[in-house]
């Protein structure tokens, strides 16, 4: 098992290194920073899940997402789709917005779409 003390305390090498915690949980310690990732089997594949960069998301929050993963994994729902998905889902969430319309230019009695502007 990993701990806090030891992740605060990892140094980078030559190369990228994992140290690791449990339940497929490691910490991927590069020049560049240090990422939680996960590794799993979905459809009979080895994949890896990007948890998040430390100490940004610690330890606790780190086990907290790779249980979670875990329990989509058990429903058989691949957890990197559901991570592109809800990415997507915040994405797109405030693109059409009546503010957003209106920073755009579209004029106050033009719907979206339209050509003309709807006569009242």
């Amino acid at each position: 098992m990993l701990t806090d003390t030891a992740a605060r305390n990892a140094k980078p090498k030559d190369k990228p290194y994992k140290m690791a915690d449990s339940g497929g949980l490691y910490l991927l310690v590069k020049y560049a920073g240090k990422y939680w990732r996960m590794d799993y089997r979905y459809a009979d594949k080895r994949k890896t899940l990007a948890i998040g960069v430390y100490p940004t998301v610690t330890l606790t929050a780190a086990r907290k997402r790779r249980d979670e993963a875990r329990e989509l994994l058990t429903k058989d729902v691949d957890p990197a789709l559901v991570k592109a998905v809800n990415k997507q889902i915040k994405k797109h969430a405030n693109e059409n917005t009546f503010q957003t319309l209106r920073l755009n230019g579209t004029p106050s009695n033009q719907l979206p779409g339209q050509n003309q502007p709807v006569r009242t």
